[in-house]
């Protein structure tokens, strides 16, 4: 195998070399290196987002998800993902309105110019902060246990965490956003491809769908209804999961960015539609290899599982292009992640160009080490981590739909979020009580930040509605 690793790594990383001299430019402006030049087709626009959103956690994730929980983890991602398109579409549109008024370099200096409130960008960037650390995280700890399992004598997993960041550094240092989204173009190209050979390969080796099916059904047939063998895919859990899903455009900034830089609305249609069929079809060869894991490895370690399904059991080649694959996801994810929290940074800043890109670069070698750091202290768990990093970020999403409907928002949506945020990470500190009235934390601060969220815009609507007349009536007086 060890000849087909060459033969692909090397062609992976020449075309990362050719996507970084394609980008680069030596007078680029901080808006092209940061923003794309906002300038961005449909077909790559369609790509970076997928492969955005479809990292290193599907690939290694979603198996390991279908063989241990079962059929829900169908409900949990597909269908979610699948509603989230229609939120892609609206939100698309009415945020692309709102920035050509106000303008865009990153989603927190926006909620403060549209909220005039510098406390609104810095509720957006604490929370992308929190929660897209621990996300980045995630994709490094996935790849490290795939590849320390696969070569456990070559280096640590901290070296393979290593080696990811700093080619991601110098990656994104030359080429700037366009770069990242050249690279995920390739990265989910690849995904996709390697992810059908070995599904189709493990339900071969499952004897089939209806066969492998059976024999699920035999051995753990709480494996195919809901809530699945541990119980977690109650409706509490289904709902709160979807509204998570649904408004990662809204809440997690590397994806509201793709929408504002991509040429035009009809780019972001486009890449909408092709975003929902990408889901469908990288989501389901990974229920078949985690049909095959639950048949043949029902009761090993996630590290035993993926290494054997992704790697050992299958040809050199296709375990090759696995490990390839694996490490474009995570490369990708982790470029988008930490340029995001760059770009929410500068967004923030004020003075010379010069002086907040300097500030930017900086900040993003500051944002590796910590994720560097971060990454040893994960679990395997990896799909759930994730969850929690898409419910915890859309804590703001009242924040950032307020400045995009209302020409001045209400400030109480400040108010709201932060408490909503501060509630959910403090359960996951255990300083307060983890979820109330029988709902998880995340339910339940849905229970509260939904409605109240829904009350505050209409008053606010409507008293903003008539604010207007009176500021416009013709007799400029009243009747007496």
């Amino acid at each position: 195998m060890t000849g087909w690793l060459i033969f692909f790594f090397t062609l992976f990383l020449a075309s990362l070399g050719f996507a970084s001299y394609k980008s680069y430019s030596k007078n680029r402006s901080s808006d092209d290196f940061m923003l794309g030049g906002s300038n961005i087709g449909s077909i790559l626009g369609f790509l970076t987002f997928s492969a955005a959103l479809f990292s290193a956690f599907t690939f290694m994730g979603m198996p390991d998800f279908f063989r241990t929980h079962g059929v829900g983890a169908w409900l949990f991602l597909a269908v979610s993902d699948a509603l989230m398109v229609f939120m892609l579409i609206w939100f698309g549109y009415a945020l692309r309105k709102k920035a050509s008024q106000v303008g865009y370099k990153g989603v927190a200096g926006f909620v403060q110019s549209c909220f005039q409130n510098k406390w609104a960008g810095y509720l957006v960037f604490i929370s992308s902060f929190l929660f897209l650390i621990p996300y980045v995280a995630i994709q490094i700890r996935g790849i490290s246990i795939f590849l320390n399992a696969a070569f456990p004598d070559l280096i640590p997993d901290w070296g393979w965490s290593a080696v990811l960041v700093v080619l991601m550094l110098v990656y994104s240092e030359i080429g700037g956003l366009k770069a990242i989204m050249y690279s995920d173009a390739i990265q989910g190209v690849i995904m996709l491809a390697v992810i059908w050979i070995i599904g189709l390969t493990c339900l071969s080796m499952a004897g089939g769908l209806e066969a492998g099916l059976a024999k699920v059904e035999e051995s753990n047939a709480a494996l195919l209804s809901l809530p699945g063998p541990k119980g977690l895919f109650s409706s509490p859990f289904l709902i709160a999961s979807a509204i998570a899903i649904v408004l990662i455009p809204v809440s997690q900034p590397q994806f509201t960015t793709r929408l504002v830089v991509l040429k035009s609305l009809k780019s972001v249609h486009k890449m909408a539609y092709a975003v929902g069929i990408f889901a469908i079809l990288v989501i389901l060869p990974t229920a078949f290899i985690g049909l095959y894991g639950a048949v043949k490895y029902p009761d090993v370690s996630t590290a035993e599982f993926l290494s054997a399904a992704l790697l050992f059991d299958q040809a050199s080649p296709v375990a090759a292009l696995a490990v390839v694959g694996l490490f474009a996801a995570c490369l990708s994810t982790t470029n988008a992640q930490i340029f995001a929290l760059g770009t929410e940074l500068r967004s923030l800043l004020s003075g010379p160009d010069k002086r907040n890109m300097r500030i930017t670069q900086l900040a993003i070698l500051v944002f590796s080490v910590v994720v560097l750091v971060f990454s040893t202290y994960m679990s395997d768990e990896l799909v759930l981590l994730a969850r929690v990093s898409f419910a915890g970020t859309s804590m703001i999403a009242p924040v950032v739909m307020g400045a995009v409907v209302f020409r001045n928002p209400p400030k109480s949506l400040l108010i709201l979020s932060g408490f909503c945020l501060t509630y959910f990470v403090l359960s996951l500190l255990e300083v307060v009580p983890a979820g109330f009235a029988g709902l998880p934390t995340d339910a339940a601060m849905y229970c509260i930040l939904i409605p109240v969220s829904a009350i505050i815009m209409i008053v606010h609507h409507f008293t903003q509605k008539n604010t207007h007349e009176i500021k416009h009536d013709p007799k400029g007086q009243k009747e007496g």
